[in-house]
């Protein structure tokens, strides 16, 4: 009887030493992480969040959505904000985070892109598109933008590509990946920041100023990025 009771108590700690599973039949993103809402602010644009993740309180920004108090959220995109402050609330957050993918089930894994950063490992969820774009009026392929990086520094350019991502006013300004067919598995995917609006599948003229190893802190970091782009909406046969 005694030995039974052993094997038992041995069994249940056995079981507690074991990683606690995702629930998902997928590889899940490293950089996965896990909150509880605790109270959502809604406002025309964006949903405003108080939520806990391993017993810490703090407040995160998405996009407007259908977020519950009380539910549980996923996410692994995200971008720290220091004294922000929001108009419709009328009101000044300290620290907010601004989070790019919040999910009800946990991020899955994705290829690692040459836009990653070593430092926290925060990254977009970009997949490389089976694509074919030409440049067009003067512009540039991400391939050789990639190749003639060092020389177009500090320079503008053109470039032509697919919108991936699209992440509205963030640090007063807009966010997108493109895309077009060139590149390398490390670098197929440009990062464009500008004032201009545009969705997911256009097809995209920008214009704008190369940067290399453009820091913004909080772990966005850049090895090449284009900045401050004008956006030319194009329809190509």
């Amino acid at each position: 009887m005694k030995s039974n009771l052993f094997l038992f108590i041995a069994l249940l700690t056995i079981a507690a030493c074991q990683p606690k599973s995702s629930g998902v039949d997928y590889a899940v993103d490293p950089y996965n992480r896990t909150v509880v809402v605790d109270e959502v602010l809604q406002t025309s644009s964006y949903s405003y969040l108080q939520v806990t993740e391993n017993k810490e309180q703090y407040w995160m920004a998405v996009t407007l959505a259908d977020v519950k108090k009380g539910s549980t959220y996923y996410f692994s995109e995200v971008m720290e904000m220091n004294d922000f402050y929001s108009k419709e609330l009328d009101r000044n957050f300290e620290s907010i985070f601004f989070v790019g993918n919040l999910s009800d089930k946990p991020i899955p894994a994705q290829p690692q892109t040459m836009q990653s950063t070593p430092q926290t490992g925060i990254r977009p969820e970009i997949q490389k598109q089976d694509l074919s774009i030409e440049p067009v009026d003067g512009s540039i392929s991400l391939a050789e933008l990639y190749e003639r990086r060092l020389e177009l520094d500090g320079k503008t350019v053109k470039v032509v590509g697919q919108v991936a991502k699209f992440n509205p006013g963030i640090m007063s300004r807009n966010w997108v990946h493109i895309q077009d067919g060139t590149g390398t598995e490390e670098f197929f995917d440009l990062t464009v920041t500008t004032q201009d609006m545009v969705s997911p599948g256009d097809i995209i003229l920008f214009e704008g100023k190369i940067t290399l190893q453009k820091d913004f802190g909080s772990g966005y970091y850049y090895e090449i990025i284009m900045e401050e782009a004008k956006a030319s909406k194009l329809s190509l046969q």
